[in-house]
C-alpha cells in the first residue's frame, strides 16, 4: 500500500472502521482543514517581508526598552550604593551628606 492510498482511500485508511457517512464527513472536514492550512500558508507567504519586519521591529522595541530601563537603573547609583566589605561608612556619610 502506498502513501496516497493510506491517506486518501477511505477503504484503506484508519477511518475505514467507521460507518460510511461518518467517514465521509470526517474526510470532508479533514480536506477542508488542509485546504485552509495551505491557503493561509501560501497567502501569508506573500506578506512574509512585512511580517518579518514587523516582528523584528517589535523585538527591537522590547530590546531598546529593556536596555533603557537597565541603564537608567545604573545611572542613579553612586559609590554609596556599593558599601565597603568591612561595613565602615564613607567619608561624606559621616557629615550627613
Amino acid at each position: 500500500m502506498n502513501d496516497f492510498d493510506f491517506l486518501m482511500n477511505e477503504r484503506k485508511n484508519p477511518l475505514s472502521v467507521l460507518p460510511p457517512m461518518q467517514r465521509f464527513q470526517l474526510m470532508s472536514l479533514l480536506g477542508l482543514m488542509w485546504t485552509l492550512i495551505f491557503c493561509i500558508g501560501s497567502g501569508a507567504w506573500l506578506w512574509f517581508g512585512e511580517l518579518a519586519i514587523g516582528h523584528v521591529l517589535v523585538a527591537a522595541g522590547f530590546l531598546v526598552t529593556g536596555l533603557t530601563f537597565r541603564s537608567a537603573n545604573q545611572l542613579n547609583k553612586t559609590y554609596r550604593d556599593f558599601p565597603r566589605a568591612d561595613g565602615s561608612a564613607r567619608y561624606d556619610d559621616v557629615w550627613g551628606g
